[in-house]
Formats: C-alpha cells, sequence, structure tokens
C-alpha cells in the first residue's frame, strides 16, 4: 500500500511544481529529453473518474494568481488523505462517514425526571426562573371549578343526632338557607325541629329505681330552635374518584345566635290504677319557656358538579337551662296552687300570675284517669332550685344542598 501512495505524491508534485517555476499548464509540454522524468503511471488506488478528472481541467493563466491555489488544492484531496478515506476493500459499499453527533451509545446522566415534553415556549421564564429546571420549585394554586360567590345554597340535614346525650336524647330534621357573599363568606338563616327530645334511660333508670332525677339545668329538653348566622369556608380543594371524576370539597365554619323553645319531664310514663283496672299513663313534660340559643360548628362539603353537594358536619347548639316557669307558673303560683290542692279547694279565684296555665294542673284525665293535681308538686321542684348553667346539645349532621 505504500509505494501506491509514494506514486501519487509524486504525481500531485509535478503540477505544483511547474507552476511554482512559471510554467503555464496551458502550454503543451516540452518534449522529453535525456533527464525528463518519465509520466508516473496513474495510482490504482485512485478511480478513474478522479483522474479524467484532473487531465480534463483547464488551465489557470498566468495573469490571475489569486486562482493559483486552486491547483493544488485538488491534489491534497488525492494524496495520503484520500488514500486513507478511500473505502477499503472490506468495507461495505454503502458505508457513510458518521455525523458529527453524540454516540448513541454515549452515557446519558440519569436525573431521575421524566422526559421533557415542552417546547421553548413552555419552558419560557416564570417570575425569573425557568419553569421547567430541576431545582425550581413551581406553587401552583388552582380556582375552585364552580365559584360560590352570589349563590344561594339551601341545605337539608333529614336527620341530625346527638351525640353528646349523658342526661337527654335528641333527634330532629334541621333545614338551612345560606347566601354566599364571596368566594370563603356567607349569611345563613336555619331551624332545627326535635322530633324526638326524650329523657336518656340512664335519667330514667334514677327517676325508677332512687327517685331521683338530674337537674333541669342538665335535663333541659330542646323542641326547636332557629338562628341566624355567618358560615366561612377557610380551605377548600378537590379529589379524584372512580379514576375519572373530580369532585370539590370544603371545610365549613358556621356561627349563629336565634331562640329555642325548651321543655322538662315532670312525670315518666307510669301505670295507673284505677278501681282494679290499670291505665298506662304517657310521660308529662312541662313547658320551660323560650331561651337564647347559640349555634357553633364545623364540617365537610362535598360538591359534585355545579348544583349539587353533601354536606357532614357537627354542631353545637348552646342554651341556658335555667327553669324559673313550668307551664307558665313560677315558684309563687306552684305554691297557692299547692296549698289549694292541699284543702281540696277549687283553684278559680287564686292570686295567680297571667302565664300560669292553670288547666294543665287541674281536672282528671277521662283516658287513663289520671289526677293531673299531682303534678304540682313535681312542678313545684323543678323551679324551687334555678339554675343558671348552660346547656351543650352536640349533634351529627348529615345531608344535602342545591345551589342556585
Amino acid at each position: 500500500m505504500r509505494p501506491f501512495r509514494s506514486i501519487a505524491l509524486l504525481v500531485a508534485a509535478v503540477p505544483a511544481l511547474a507552476f511554482a517555476q512559471g510554467a503555464s499548464p496551458a502550454q503543451p509540454p516540452a518534449a522529453p529529453g535525456p533527464d525528463a522524468t518519465a509520466p508516473a503511471s496513474p495510482s490504482p488506488a485512485e478511480p478513474p473518474e478522479r483522474q479524467r478528472t484532473e487531465r480534463d481541467a483547464p488551465a489557470v493563466p498566468q495573469s490571475q494568481p489569486e486562482a493559483a491555489p486552486a491547483t493544488p488544492s485538488a491534489p491534497a484531496v488525492t494524496g495520503e488523505d484520500a488514500a486513507d478515506r478511500a473505502p477499503s476493500s472490506s468495507e461495505p459499499s454503502g458505508a457513510q462517514a458518521p455525523a458529527a453527533t453524540q454516540p448513541t451509545d454515549a452515557p446519558v446522566l440519569d436525573t431521575g425526571e421524566a422526559p421533557r415534553t415542552t417546547d421553548a415556549q413552555q419552558q419560557r421564564l416564570v417570575n425569573g426562573a425557568p419553569l421547567y429546571n430541576p431545582n425550581v420549585n413551581v406553587h401552583i394554586v388552582q380556582k375552585k371549578r364552580f365559584a360560590d360567590e352570589g349563590k344561594h345554597e339551601l341545605v337539608l340535614y333529614p336527620a341530625a343526632v346527638q351525640v353528646n346525650g349523658k342526661f337527654t336524647n335528641h333527634v330532629g330534621t334541621a333545614l338551612n338557607y345560606v347566601y354566599h357573599l364571596q368566594e370563603n363568606f356567607a349569611l345563613q338563616v336555619g331551624g332545627q325541629y326535635n322530633w324526638y327530645s326524650d329523657e336518656s334511660d340512664f335519667n330514667l333508670e334514677l327517676i325508677d329505681k332512687v327517685r331521683e332525677q338530674a337537674q333541669a339545668a342538665s335535663s333541659l329538653l330542646l323542641q326547636w330552635g332557629a338562628y341566624a348566622g355567618v358560615e366561612v369556608t377557610p380551605l377548600y380543594g378537590k379529589f379524584a374518584f372512580f379514576n375519572n371524576s373530580l369532585a370539590q370539597f370544603s371545610v365549613v365554619l358556621s356561627g349563629g345566635a336565634g331562640l329555642g323553645k325548651t321543655r322538662h319531664l315532670i312525670r315518666p310514663e307510669v301505670a295507673n290504677e284505677v278501681d282494679g283496672q290499670t291505665y298506662q299513663v304517657p310521660a308529662r313534660f312541662g313547658d320551660t319557656g323560650n331561651k337564647f340559643l347559640g349555634e357553633v360548628g364545623g364540617g365537610f362539603r362535598v360538591q359534585f358538579g355545579e348544583h349539587y353537594a353533601l354536606r357532614l358536619e357537627v354542631r353545637d347548639l348552646i342554651y341556658t337551662a335555667r327553669v324559673d316557669k313550668v307551664d307558665g307558673c313560677n315558684l309563687a303560683d306552684f305554691e297557692a296552687l299547692e296549698a289549694a290542692r292541699a284543702a281540696n279547694q277549687p283553684f278559680e279565684g287564686l292570686n295567680l300570675s297571667g302565664s300560669c296555665k292553670v288547666s294543665k294542673f287541674d281536672g282528671v284525665d277521662p283516658k287513663t284517669k289520671k289526677n293531673y293535681r299531682e303534678d304540682i308538686i313535681l312542678g313545684r321542684d323543678l323551679v324551687a332550685e334555678p339554675s343558671s348553667d348552660v346547656l351543650n346539645n352536640v349533634s351529627f349532621y348529615a345531608g344535602f344542598s342545591v345551589l342556585f
């Protein structure tokens, strides 16, 4: 291989030497003399097309020296470098030189990130930091899917069950109306009716076995309540369920004030025997009047779509437990009624307050043959020791709402 390279270099050097001595390539070559060098045979390493191109190249005039470098530049490609670049017999004919790119087997730094699928526009600077920079944490706070501002919400709680009943049990139904002034602030008006309100089994057992019961401050029953207040939503978010559905939830806190109607147990259910016949006498409750009512609570609202939501809340209805009247009669009224009962005198003409309902403590029940005068002493015991305590009626509320 080296003899062929030497011959190729010699062939390439002859035209360059002639041009350096001022010989014009356009002049016919002189007759070979005794010292003339025989033209070298074409190099087998060069293809015939390359040799023909070099022989047929037009002569460059001497008056244009700036074109002179073009003549020696052509042999530079057909020299030793051209021989090295020529494909060898061991290489396939279709092989091409590899592009100036990173090799496919080059090591790649594993950063633990997913492949980038963003373009230059998506990788623009955001607040002075690149959005796709792994060293920059970009926090995104997404707004609610459905805005609450300016909307009305009607909430129905079919079941409101007391959870802290030691001496009392309450189960009722509540209805609330909420107007969302702002996204996180609303006005509310609500009402609740306890269709079941009674003494607890523990308190009834005390009455039956030891003839004692909890004080009115601990066992006052709430019949219904109405209140007005505010509702705030400090937190909200969303979650996915069934893989392709989203629900919006929020934490709600409420507070308000109003009025509630109360009652107290005067006499539990008893069996009354008259003339050898037994009658079941239902429990006797006395009206203890209206009390100041406060409401505080909190829970979750889960919204499905734009118009429907579920609510799970815990609320505490706070009301004063002072009992100074039963069925409108105060302590002075009960003293006068008890004196008339002991003397077996009629109640007409007694100096009683205008709110006292005498009919609740006078007469005989035609169904059970129960004499109502026997309840006078029980009512007097309730108002004899009034208390200024406060009761907490904590209940669990489960319901749904409609937004419009």
